[in-house]
């Protein structure tokens, strides 16, 4: 007993040592961090009081100390910034979906400002501003090396002033100036209307008000279209769409979901991850459903892409996504202002992260160029004869006149979807694979 209590007291001794041995290095290691920290504070005080006493003009000291924060945060990544309390209540209003400007999504890449999407409606989208736009001066001034939000503050004017901005685009060889009268951004968040059979969503960003009004133009156009019976599937449109509230995204994605992950965070601290998981109730009623996305369908539209591709509950038909797969959180700060940081990356159900790659569609559809309009008239089609059109020719008696009429409207509606084609090319495929899916269903 008394050799086993002297194992265990040189056996505790040990153990004691072992932890003093590497627990003062580690020590040492967070002291002199911290008294780099200080030393670093310290020479940011120097910096500032040289600059309040010699600088060539004299400078607003709330001025610096707000750009040094700025430039500490955007440091870390394009989307995380300080808000002024100007910049601070100009976001609450576009989360609620009315605010002033051009109607741009913009991040910033190589140093010049890139646009995300441009908004519908918008004078930028009015203007033929594009996704993937370098927009490299304002007004003749250079964007080269200003922050974002400075940038973004040159682009900002009265309603109804004219602004122009210079336009570097893929494919095209010069620099391209492009003029947009400002005004009043009055999102409208949710369009519908139906083509065919088809209900088209189209939602253009993700505010407060995005899946409320999702909602109303489902049964809107469920009722216009006789009942869900006679609906064959709903395209989501969320191609330009630059993204939004998170919550709100997580809303759409649960509204074709009975069940299963919607969407992961996690942070630096894996206790800060979070799984939000579907609750039953499909607004669609099992029907197919197609997504649209493009370069521009960023974030939010990201992550409804995801949901819904990853469960299988959707076909993702476009041009790969923007690949923006991270959350901001925004801090309200003394002063009225706040801050935007980055927290935490999201994951689709699948595990999968949509940082810098973005969602990949399942069926790969380019938006043709537009043709250039020419004034010669287009050569007039040759009319097409057919067996009817022949004099004397035999009548179908294996039809009711109620039947052939329900034939010859199922044909004018397929003529009218193939003239969306030259519209809207990949919303016309989307239909045409709805229609596909129906047609291969189960006779009732």
């Amino acid at each position: 007993m008394k050799r086993f209590l002297m194992a265990a007291l040189g056996g505790t001794a040990a153990g004691v040592i072992a932890t003093t041995q590497i627990a003062a290095p580690l020590l040492a290691q967070e002291a002199a961090k911290t008294e780099n920290v200080y030393e670093q504070l310290d020479l940011f005080g120097d910096i500032f009081e040289r600059i309040r006493a010699q600088y060539v003009e004299e400078v607003d000291s709330s001025d610096l100390i707000e750009a040094a924060i700025n430039g500490m945060l955007t440091s870390l990544d394009p989307h995380s910034s300080y808000l002024s309390p100007k910049d601070a209540l100009k976001m609450r209003e576009q989360t609620r979906g009315e605010f002033g400007g051009l109607g741009i999504e913009v991040t910033q890449e190589d140093g010049f400002v890139k646009v995300v999407s441009p908004i519908d409606g918008t004078p930028a989208d009015e203007a033929g501003v594009e996704a993937g736009d370098f927009i490299t001066h304002v007004n003749g001034e250079s964007l080269l090396g200003l922050a974002l939000d400075d940038a973004v503050e040159l682009m900002r004017g009265p309603v109804g002033s004219e602004i122009v901005i210079t336009v570097v685009r893929e494919g095209e060889q010069e620099p391209f100036d492009v003029s947009i009268i400002r005004d009043t951004i009055e999102l409208t968040v949710v369009r519908s209307r139906i083509e065919g059979d088809t209900v088209v969503l189209r939602l253009s960003t993700f505010n407060e008000q995005t899946y409320p009004k999702m909602k109303e133009a489902i049964d809107e156009q469920v009722e216009k279209a006789g009942g869900i019976e006679k609906v064959n599937g709903f395209v989501i449109d969320l191609r330009n769409n630059p993204g939004g509230l998170l919550n709100q995204a997580i809303a759409v994605s649960d509204a074709f979901l009975e069940e299963g992950e919607i969407v992961s965070t996690r942070g630096r601290d894996p206790a800060d991850g979070d799984r939000v998981n579907a609750t039953p109730g499909d607004l669609s009623m099992g029907k197919p459903l197609v997504v649209l996305i493009n370069g521009g369908s960023a974030s939010a539209s990201e992550i409804v892409a995801g949901a819904l591709q990853d469960h299988r509950r959707a076909v993702v038909i476009g041009t790969k996504s923007f690949g923006k797969g991270s959350v901001q959180t925004v801090m309200p700060l003394r002063g009225d202002g706040a801050m935007r940081l980055t927290t935490a990356r999201y994951y689709t159900p699948s595990g999968r992260s949509i940082q810098a790659l973005g969602v990949s569609p399942d069926i790969i559809v380019a938006q043709p160029p537009a043709r250039p309009e020419t004034e010669e008239e287009e050569t007039p089609r040759r009319l097409l004869r057919s067996e009817a059109d022949l004099r004397g020719s035999l009548n179908n008696d294996s039809l009711t006149e109620d039947q052939i009429k329900q034939i010859e409207e199922d044909r004018a509606k397929a003529e009218k979807a193939a003239e969306l084609r030259e519209e809207d090319y990949q919303l016309a495929y989307a239909i045409d694979i709805l229609k596909g899916l129906s047609a291969l269903g189960p006779n009732d």
